[in-house]
C-alpha cells in the first residue's frame, strides 16, 4: 500500500511538472524552458542529498548515467513525436509503451501478482491509453515514422525508469543526481549547438523552475516506490501521469475533458483500487 501511494504521488507530480513545463514552453523555445528546469531539478536533488544520503558506487553511477541518457533521449523523441502528430494517437502509444516495458521487466524478474492485481494491471494499462487520448483519437492515421518515434519515446521513458530501479537500493538519491547531471549536460549541449534557432523570447523562469523541481520530486517518489514495491505495479501507476495534467488543465486554463478521458480517469481509479488489494 505504501509503494502504491508513493507511485500515485509520483504520477501526480509528473503530471503537474508536464503541465507547468508545457505552459512554459508556450512562451519560449522548449529548450529555453528545459535550460531552466534541468538545473532547478538538479538543485532539488542536491538539497535532498544530506537528508536521504547518497552512495556513489560504480553500479550506482553506471545506472544513474544510463537513466540520464535515456531521459535526454526521451525528451528529444517525445517532442519530435508530438511535433509531427497526430497527438491524440501518438500520446497513448507513447504512454502505453512506457508502462508496458517496465511491467514486462518486473514480471521477468520474478514479481508475482495476486488475483486482484491480475485484473487491475491490464485495466490500468487500458486507463493509460484512455487518459492519454485526446478528442477524436484515431481520426487521423499517423505515418510510419511518427509511430516509430512514439514507440521510441515510450521506450526511452521506460528505460529511464528501469535503469533507476536497477540502481542499488542503498544508494540513496545518488542515481537521481547522476542521472539529472548527465541529462542536463546533454540538454545544455544541445541548446548550445542550436542557440541560433532558440529565438529571443524569454522563458517563464518561475514556471520552468517549478516544473523542474516537481520532476525531481516525481523521480524521487518513483525510486522510493520501486524500492518498496513491485516495478510492474509501480510503473503502470506512474504512467497515469497524464491524469494530473488533464485535471490541472481543466482547473487552471479551463480545457475540456473529453468523454473518453473521463472514462479513463474512472478506469484508473478502479485499477488503483484493485492494485491496492494486492
Amino acid at each position: 500500500m505504501f509503494a502504491l501511494l508513493l507511485a500515485v504521488g509520483s504520477s501526480l507530480a509528473y503530471g503537474c511538472a508536464d503541465f507547468l513545463g508545457g505552459l512554459g514552453a508556450r512562451k519560449a523555445h522548449v529548450l529555453r524552458t528545459v535550460m531552466i528546469a534541468a538545473p532547478a531539478s538538479l538543485a532539488v536533488e542536491l538539497l535532498l542529498w544530506p537528508l536521504l544520503g547518497a552512495s556513489f558506487s560504480t553500479a550506482t553511477v553506471a545506472w544513474g548515467a544510463a537513466s540520464g541518457v535515456a531521459s535526454a533521449a526521451a525528451f528529444a523523441l517525445l517532442y519530435r513525436t508530438l511535433a509531427i502528430g497526430p497527438m491524440n494517437v501518438l500520446s497513448p502509444v507513447t504512454a502505453l509503451v512506457s508502462a508496458a516495458l517496465p511491467v514486462g521487466v518486473g514480471l521477468l524478474q520474478g514479481e508475482h501478482l495476486a488475483a486482484a492485481g491480475v485484473v487491475g494491471l491490464p485495466l490500468a494499462l487500458v486507463a493509460v491509453v484512455l487518459v492519454s487520448a485526446g478528442h477524436g483519437a484515431g481520426s487521423v492515421r499517423p505515418s510510419r515514422t511518427a509511430l516509430l518515434l512514439a514507440f521510441g519515446a515510450g521506450a526511452a521513458i521506460a528505460l529511464q525508469l528501469i535503469f533507476l530501479h536497477q540502481a542499488p537500493s542503498d544508494s540513496g538519491v545518488a542515481p537521481l543526481i547522476v542521472g539529472r547531471a548527465v541529462s542536463s549536460a546533454v540538454v545544455l549541449a544541445a541548446a548550445g549547438l542550436m542557440r541560433r534557432r532558440l529565438g529571443s523570447e524569454r522563458p517563464a523562469y518561475a514556471m520552468s523552475a517549478a516544473a523542474g523541481a516537481l520532476d525531481s520530486v516525481a523521480n524521487l517518489l518513483f525510486l522510493l516506490a520501486a524500492r518498496s514495491g513491485d516495478l510492474a505495479v509501480v510503473a503502470v501507476i506512474v504512467a497515469l501521469y497524464p491524469a494530473g495534467t488533464i485535471l490541472l488543465a481543466r482547473g487552471v486554463i479551463a480545457e475540456r475533458i473529453h468523454r473518453g478521458q473521463l472514462v479513463g480517469l474512472g478506469t484508473a481509479a478502479v485499477a488503483v483500487s484493485l492494485l491496492a488489494l494486492t
